[in-house]
């Protein structure tokens, strides 16, 4: 596989979860990155104690990885995602103390992606409040992204296994980011281009390529069926990067699969080792 125009990041949320939160880092540096991404590590705190938060900075910088995404809160991932954005009360408020956290630890580290999950409709409130709350909430955090001149990521999840997301498709991410950037004037919301969970949906992945390329700001890879390494399932990952790159994309692409039965560090022999340190 040729991937020589891509820069590739790990996610540490999804790989290396079979040791300590502290020592991911150093194991992603160890399997030859330098670039990684996070979900929101406290999934029970959306505002941590600061010492938490220093730890994992204090980790990050020993190893000498860049952290160059982070989601915001969103409650236990991998799914069922719950309803932080969309749904009223407590949770909605969980949410938005997580945003300047999220924000002031992520630029402390250089990072200024931010990955905003819409959630899952929930029962007893209408669809059209929940999306009402929902923009209302992703606004919010643009905003607070816009403070560090940094970037709002809306993703499609799956519908197979995010049955009750509203976001289920690239057009309809692409709906919510140009709703987002309307709603603020900042232009700073852009669609995260997920090719595992796109591919799951059925979606013809050359003409998402194709159409969105130009609104996508990240790029996340699993191969399918499985959620494994490239090269496990039936995804091209040659020719799709090689199309995002000839469509104008130059951003990180994350890798965010599943290892398999063994340690983490044996899942990337698809990649060959000049290739996983980027700049």
């Amino acid at each position: 596989m040729g991937f020589t125009d891509t820069r590739f990041n790990v996610n540490l949320s999804i790989l290396f979860t079979e040791l300590p939160l502290l020592e991911r880092p150093a194991a992603a540096r160890a399997a030859g990155f330098t670039a990684v991404e996070l979900w929101w590590p406290w999934v029970d705190a959306p505002v941590p104690d600061p010492a938490e938060t220093a730890a994992l900075r204090a980790a990050l910088d020993d190893a000498g990885t860049r952290l160059v995404g982070l989601n915001f809160y969103a409650g236990q991932l991998p799914g069922p995602d719950r309803g932080a954005l969309s749904l009223p009360g407590a949770e909605s408020e969980r949410f938005r103390a997580n945003v300047p956290v999220a924000v002031e630890f992520a630029r402390s580290l250089g990072c200024t992606s931010f990955n905003a999950l819409y959630g899952n409709r929930v029962e007893g409130v209408s669809e059209a409040e929940q999306d009402e709350l929902a923009l209302e909430n992703l606004a919010f955090a643009a905003r607070a992204v816009a403070e560090v001149e940094g970037t709002l990521l809306i993703e499609a999840l799956n519908a197979p296994e995010s049955p009750r997301c509203p976001i289920v498709s690239a057009p309809r991410a692409i709906e919510v980011v140009d709703a987002v950037n309307a709603a603020t004037g900042l232009d700073n919301a852009r669609f995260l281009m997920d090719l595992y969970h796109l591919s799951m949906n059925g979606e013809d992945l050359h003409e998402v390529i194709d159409r969105y390329t130009a609104k996508t700001a990240h790029v996340q890879i699993a191969d399918n069926p499985g959620r494994g390494a490239p090269g496990t399932g039936d995804l091209d990952f040659a020719d799709l990067l090689d199309r995002l790159t000839k469509a104008g994309y130059d951003g990180w692409t994350g890798l965010e699969y599943k290892p398999g039965d063994g340690p983490s560090a044996g899942a990337f022999a698809w990649l060959p080792a000049p290739l996983r340190a980027a700049s």
